[in-house]
Formats: C-alpha cells, structure tokens, sequence
C-alpha cells in the first residue's frame, strides 16, 4: 500500500540508484539472475515428484511418507512468505535473494548427504523457508531493476521461472536422478544454487527496501469477501492438483505400468503443456478471470477422474497429462488475478496472501494424497482429487465476480 512520502523516504529516493542510471544490460542480467534463482526454486521444490519411488526405497518408507518432502516446503513457505516480508523490512532486498540462495544450497547439499530420512526433511524445511521468503521479495523486483517501460516484459521473464522449473527442471532432475541416482540430483541443484548466488552478488544492484508490509494492512486484507472467494477457490483448486499430482511418478509405474525413462519423457510433456496453460491462462484471466479460473480447475478435474480409467494404457495418461498440464499452468496466474482483484489498494499484500495460500496447500495437497495412497490406492488419489477440482468449479460458479 502507498505510504504518505517523508523526508526519510525522499532521501533514500535520492540515494537508490535508478534503473536508468545503469546500463541496460546490466538490468537484464539481474532480471536473468532472479530467474534462475526462482527457477532453481520451483525444480528444488517438486523435484521429488520425479523421484518419490527412488527416495522412498532408499530409506524404506512407503510412497505417502516419502511424498512429506513435498509436505514440508510448503508449509514453512506459507509461514515464511509473511513473517519475512515484515521482519525484514529495512534489510537490503540485495542482501536477502543472495541469503535465501545460499540457504537453498544447503538445503540441496544436506539432503544430498542426509544418511537418515529426518535429514532429508530438515533439508525441506530450509528449502521451504527460501520459496515464501525469495517469492515474496524478488516477484516483485522488476520495476526496481529494469526502467519502467520494460517492467512488465521484466515481470513476465521472471514468472516464467515457474512453468520452466516444470518443462526443465523436474525432467531433466529426474533424468538425473535415475541414471546417477537421487543423490547427484540434489548435488546438481546445490551446484547450481551456488552459481546462481555469485552472480547475483555481481549482477544485482544494492536494492534498499521500499514500503513495508504491515500486519494490519495483511489483517485488513483478509476480512474482504472478496479475499475469502480467493482463498476457497486456490485452496481447493491447488489441493486438487498436488494431491494427485504429488503420486503421478507412482501411479505412472504401477497403474500405467510404464518405465523410469518413459516417466521422464512423460513428466516433460506435462511440463510443455504447463507453459502453453501458462500463457493461455494470462490471456484469458485479463478478459474473463472468472472462467478462465473455472475452466483450469474444470480440466483438472476431467484429467483426474478420468486417469484410473483410460491411464492404465500410455497413450490415455499420456492425452490426460497434456490437458492435466494446461489446466495447471493457468491456474497460479488465475489466482493471483484474483487475489489483486480482491485487495487492489495493497499489492504487497496480495502477492503474500497469494504466496501463503498456495504454498500451504501444497502441503497440504500432498499430505491427504499420501493418506489416501498408504490407506487405498494411488487410483483413489486421483478420484478424490478429482471431485476436490469439482468443488473448485462450483465454488468460482457461487462467486459472481473475482473482486
């Protein structure tokens, strides 16, 4: 939310550099280095769906205790995303990417290492502290890095960080993973974590921070009715989502009966179907968000209810992911739309909202599936998700309006 200016703020106004008063270049390379940054993020963060078999076995728990590595992240981003956006309100934004970059390393190189399965969740536990603290900071840095007139092609570079994690990261991770084992994919990313983190230290300029985010501002924003229609329908929509797809690799070996290196060819066309989803959901929010919002978590639920039935041949789960996978890439752009409808005066506000509530809902998403995987069948999963992503359409139909 604008705040009222005072001399204070008019001389830090002064002493900032202006993104103008840098080479052109020199912007870019900071926008490209929040990327990667954000990149290694999201693979770091849904890698284990690619290796949730390999990282059960190798500590003999079964596929709903090994999907707690996807359980785990999220929470703590949902905690993190708004206690650092407020506790860290006078620290150099420079200063804290680069903070939450090393810890994202770490993280990689202890699960990596960790010799017993507690290891590797506390290693999740530091992965999650990085996504709700480096989301919340560096989605918004375009504007401070770049001038103005590019800030929106420099926002939509780095969001694009998300569906490439997906097409890219989680492929290629997996690929990894399963020729070296899962071990060398989390040193692989601790690797990349670390350059990622040089360069931003040489790329990124000193970025004192701006307006704070106060606790009543985010209070204020919760008790807007358009902000409880936000919260539903990204609650539901998301649970839908990770509670199946957490147990896609699974269900993928077992019910479809395809082999490890079809599951990475697979995972990668789920990935490309992401990114057009990506695309296809920012046109359409802009100009019917409502149902654009209805049709991602529609198609989910097609996808899902329908897996048990025609995934048990390749080409059927194959022809459910892609539709599976435009439907989701629309849906992270739909929700933010909707939360910045419902708290337009207070973006910052929005954006941590957005953050909290869908970090918590992949936890939760894969918590439940793992419940149901250990206690039914992984075709359970994805029939229970796939009446959650129902719910998600009639909860958008009950809602007139995104506002």
């Amino acid at each position: 939310m604008p705040q009222p200016s005072t001399p204070a703020a008019s001389a830090t106004e002064r002493t900032r550099p202006s993104p103008t008063a840098r080479p052109p270049l020199l912007g870019w390379l900071a926008v490209a280095s929040v990327t990667a940054g954000l990149f290694a993020i999201v693979t770091v963060e849904i890698l284990p769906i690619g290796l949730l078999p390999e990282i059960g076995h190798s500590f003999r728990v079964t596929d709903g205790t090994a999907g707690l590595t996807m359980t785990m992240p999220g929470f703590l981003a949902a905690l993190s995303a708004p206690l650092v956006t407020t506790a860290t309100a006078r620290v150099d934004r420079r200063t804290m990417l680069c903070a939450f970059m090393a810890l994202l390393a770490a993280a990689n190189f202890l699960a990596a290492v960790a010799p017993a399965y507690w290891l590797v969740l506390v290693s999740r536990v530091l992965v999650g502290v990085t996504i709700g603290g480096f989301w919340s900071i560096g989605a918004g840095l375009a504007g401070r890095l770049v001038p103005r007139e590019s800030a929106g092609r420099a926002t939509a570079v780095i969001f694009s960080a998300v569906p490439l994690g997906s097409v890219l990261g989680v492929p290629v991770g997996t690929f990894v993973g399963e020729a070296a084992g899962w071990r060398t994919a989390f040193v692989a990313l601790g690797v990349l974590s670390v350059t990622v983190w040089m360069v931003m230290l040489v790329v990124i300029p000193p970025l004192a921070p701006e307006e704070a985010l106060r606790g009543p501002v985010l209070r204020d924003a919760l008790r807007g009715t358009g902000t409880h229609w936000a919260l539903l329908v990204t609650v539901l929509v998301v649970l839908a989502h990770f509670g199946a797809y957490t147990y896609v690799t699974p269900f993928l070996r077992q019910v479809t009966d395809v082999g490890p290196g079809a599951v990475t060819v697979v995972l990668l066309v789920y990935g490309a179907a992401g990114i057009a989803g990506n695309f296809m959901g920012g046109a359409a929010v802009a100009r019917r968000p409502r149902a654009a919002f209805a049709v991602a978590a529609g198609l989910i639920a097609v996808a899902t209810l329908l897996l048990p039935v025609l995934g048990t041949r390749p080409a059927g789960a194959v022809a459910l992911l892609v539709v599976w996978g435009i439907a989701y890439g629309a849906v992270p752009v739909c929700s933010q739309a909707w939360f910045a409808a419902a708290v337009p005066r207070a973006p910052e506000a929005a954006s941590v909202l957005f953050t909290a509530s869908f970090q918590a809902t992949i936890s939760l998403g894969a918590l439940a599936g793992g419940v149901v995987v250990d206690g039914a069948s992984l075709s359970a999963v994805m029939a229970l998700s796939g009446l959650t992503a129902v719910a998600a359409v009639a909860a958008v139909g009950l809602r007139g309006r995104p506002g």
